[in-house]
């Protein structure tokens, strides 16, 4: 039986509703000063917890920091190859550290390792206060609003353990009485479509008042709905009471309304919970397709939570209680590209400026081993505060995977969520797409794969791609203007190359991570296998 790792306690019932939105949401109420003054002391906790556990040494070379600065000043800038994998790698390890943790966390990795990630018990309890946190805030249209009652029903389709968000389903599962759909049990037990399938499928007849999913699922489901909903039919499968007069209400109200029938109609949730860098991209369909604009916040498995919206649902605040936060400028990371060795000095949230991209450096708080950790993200900060909601806090949004950019010409960066917003602007169905630099003799070109759903001829789409980004990013089109050329090559693939990548990579026993070829800068062979041609025709080269 699997062991239940946060202790259970009363919801909602037992507190006011201030009680419940200063416990979860109160961070949104912090100024600046008392967020540095939680990080700092967090700081100096963490750093007497780890100094002398066999990791800490290690990392710290045997140096123990009295004070932020000299912390910042001794300990080196780490990465989990480099500096952890040999310790906690493929087979964790509690004897290198500080806390004996409750749960290893895995995420991607690379060439087929993981990173695991030990997670504390005081850790995931925080963890946990920030994915409730979550479901309020998704819930809320004004501050102090607290929508979410015992007994709720949870749809939620994301990895299963030993990927955090997994973890964390089940710890709230422990802690709270929410009802998770598919039941936790079984849906672990999936393969990850099947678990989509089986949790709207389960939805038609329990309901759900929240969702949690990535955002390109949830808009799939809309779209399918809406192609196919006018020509419905009640099937044997589906003539069960409950999910009958579901769907025989969800109909109707569509019928009144003039338009095909769509995921808010069968389930009027009260909040959407997304993950994945094509949330804000997608804000105004999911909103469309089901009633309520997402929720997104920004973390990974090695930290839990960075950055949350409020209940505007627009940029994200800084959250000051899972991780210390320092930023490398953008100036400094170009310098690490160049050379691997340059340790480049950092700022910490005081200090930041907005309309300024910096690297995110994180250290663990309660005694998980991360300290001065690259998780190769970069941010934007859009702004120092936020009047709307008043705000006190750096306002920003995510940028880019450090890895993930496309350098044209030494002159523009293109990021996947500018990419992602440049081919969604098109209005050309597609299935899905990859891009990276190749190259036309000494030339660079930006070469998109895509699937499309239409008939459209390549150059075509080259054209619409072209404008779109002159429109988008101001680099691009001062780039493109000096060049006096259209940089972009679109590859047009047969119906059907995404899926049969997929089944390849799930019959080969890929990680779930890995299903899919990346958005950006995908290998040769990853692209050999998309086109499912033996060569690559214009491979990277360089």
């Amino acid at each position: 039986m699997r062991k239940q790792m946060i202790a259970r306690e009363g919801m909602i019932r037992s507190e006011t509703p201030e009680k419940i939105w200063h416990r979860y949401c109160g961070f949104l109420d912090l100024s600046l000063r008392e967020f540095m003054e939680i990080q700092e002391g967090l700081l100096r906790e963490q750093i007497e917890l780890v100094e002398d556990s066999p990791l800490g040494r290690i990392i710290m070379k045997g140096n123990k920091p009295r004070s932020v600065e000299e912390f910042r000043k001794v300990v080196p800038l780490t990465t989990y190859w480099k500096d952890y994998a040999p310790h906690i790698g493929n087979e964790p390890r509690d004897d290198m550290l500080a806390i004996k943790p409750v749960v290893w966390a895995h995420t991607s990795g690379r060439g087929g390792s993981f990173k695991w990630i030990p997670w504390s018990q005081r850790a995931l309890e925080r963890y946990i206060d920030t994915t409730m946190a979550s479901l309020i805030l998704s819930a809320a249209e004004r501050k102090g609003e607290v929508n979410i009652t015992d007994g709720d029903r949870f749809l939620f389709i994301l990895a299963p353990p030993p990927y955090i968000s997994g973890i964390s389903a089940w710890a709230l599962a422990d802690r709270y009485t929410l009802r998770m759909i598919p039941p936790l049990e079984i849906a672990d037990k999936l393969e990850f479509q099947e678990r989509i399938e089986l949790g709207f499928k389960m939805a038609l007849s329990s309901g759900a008042d929240f969702v949690g999913a990535v955002s390109t699922a949830l808009v799939k489901v809309g779209e399918a709905m809406a192609g196919h909903s006018q020509g419905i039919r009640f099937s044997p499968s589906l003539l069960r009471p409950n999910v009958f007069f579901r769907l025989l209400r969800a109909w109707l109200y569509s019928k009144k309304e003039r338009r095909p029938m769509l995921p808010r109609d069968l389930w009027p949730v009260k909040g959407i919970c997304c993950g994945g860098t094509d949330t804000s991209i997608y804000r105004e369909q999911l909103r469309h397709y089901w009633g309520k604009y997402p929720y997104e916040m920004y973390g990974c498995t090695e930290v839990g939570v960075i950055t949350a919206q409020s209940w505007a649902k627009k940029d994200m605040t800084f959250y000051p209680y899972l991780a210390f936060l320092e930023f490398i400028p953008e100036e400094e990371w170009l310098k690490t590209l160049e050379n691997p060795d340059y340790q480049p000095p950092t700022l910490l949230a005081d200090e930041l400026e907005p309309g300024k991209i910096y690297e995110v450096v994180l250290t663990n708080f309660y005694g998980m081993p991360l300290l001065r950790y690259r998780i190769g993200d970069l941010i934007r900060v859009t702004a120092l505060e936020e009047p709307e909601t008043g705000i006190k806090l750096p306002q920003v949004s995510f940028y880019s995977r450090a890895d993930g950019l496309i350098d044209l010409y030494g002159i523009v960066r293109l990021d996947e969520k500018t990419l992602w917003q440049a081919i969604d602007n098109t209005k050309v169905p597609h299935e899905d797409w990859s891009a990276r630099k190749e190259y036309e003799g000494n030339t660079p070109v930006l070469r998109v794969y895509l699937e499309p759903k239409v008939r459209i001829e390549a150059k075509e789409l080259e054209e619409m791609l072209h404008q779109e980004l002159l429109e988008i990013n101001p680099l691009y089109e001062e780039a493109i203007g000096e060049m006096e050329t259209n940089p972009i090559r679109v590859t047009l693939l047969e119906e059907g190359s995404f899926q049969r990548y997929y089944q390849r990579r799930k019959q080969e026993g890929a990680d779930l991570a890995h299903l899919k070829p990346p958005h950006m800068n995908a290998k040769d062979a990853a692209i050999r296998d998309l086109v499912g041609a033996g060569e690559v025709e214009t491979p990277t080269g360089r």
